[in-house]
């Protein structure tokens, strides 16, 4: 049996890719197990994450790449400080499809009172942001959010020759009916912090510190 992953799985190479290959190799042997593969055009080996990104380029082999897991494209950037930062940016094909989903339903409710398109479009957008607003993705959320309203203005309009709904309206209903674009979830240092520790000063195991490239 082959497992067939919606975007596959991406092994991410610190600064001894031997240890990626040696994961790759404990991670095939462990799904063998279970009678399951990895598949082949899905699994990858690349050089990504603090490390990479300051030792590429000294290589002379440029930024680290890129890839897409659960709907999102990783990126190794830099924060405002210049420090390294994991970005995450919504996946452009994804995003046009849902907003292809959105403009067939769109006009299905065209002859719907505006307040009900309204109230269905703000589940539909609080639904893409409770799963899309992670930290460093708000350019993508700030350009479905447009294209969603620019996609209801169009709609009003089709439903009368006569009917002349200016950005101005529309925006005007946006507001009313649709969340704005904000990050709902937190930064990964608040995610990973512990309010309260699972471990005391005289325990055996101290807490383990995580970053970017990896435990420490």
């Amino acid at each position: 049996m082959q497992v067939h992953y919606d975007e596959g799985v991406a092994i991410h190479v610190g600064p001894k890719p031997c240890a990626g290959t040696r994961f790759h190799a404990a991670l095939q042997q462990r799904m063998e197990k279970f009678a399951l593969s990895l598949h082949p055009d899905k699994t990858c080996l690349i050089e990504f994450g603090c490390f990479a990104a300051t030792n590429r380029p000294r290589r002379g082999l440029g930024k680290p790449e890129t890839f897409t897991f659960l709907g999102f494209v990783h990126i190794c950037g830099r924060s405002r400080t210049g420090l390294f930062q994991l970005k995450r940016k919504s996946r452009r094909d994804r995003m046009r499809a849902k907003l292809r989903e959105i403009k067939g339903e769109l006009r299905r409710r065209m002859h719907e009172p505006i307040p009900q398109q309204g109230r269905w479009l703000g589940q539909v957008v609080r639904g893409y942001f409770a799963y899309h607003a992670v930290p460093t993705n708000a350019a993508s959320l700030s350009a479905f959010r447009h294209h969603v309203v620019d996609l209801w203005r169009r709609t009003l309009r089709r439903r009368s020759q006569k009917d002349r709904t200016t950005w101005d309206r529309v925006t005007r209903l946006a507001a009313d009916f649709l969340p704005a674009t904000r990050v709902l979830h937190p930064w990964p240092d608040a995610r990973f912090a512990v309010t309260h520790p699972r471990w005391e000063p005289g325990a055996r195991i101290a807490p383990a510190g995580i970053c970017a490239g990896g435990v420490q």
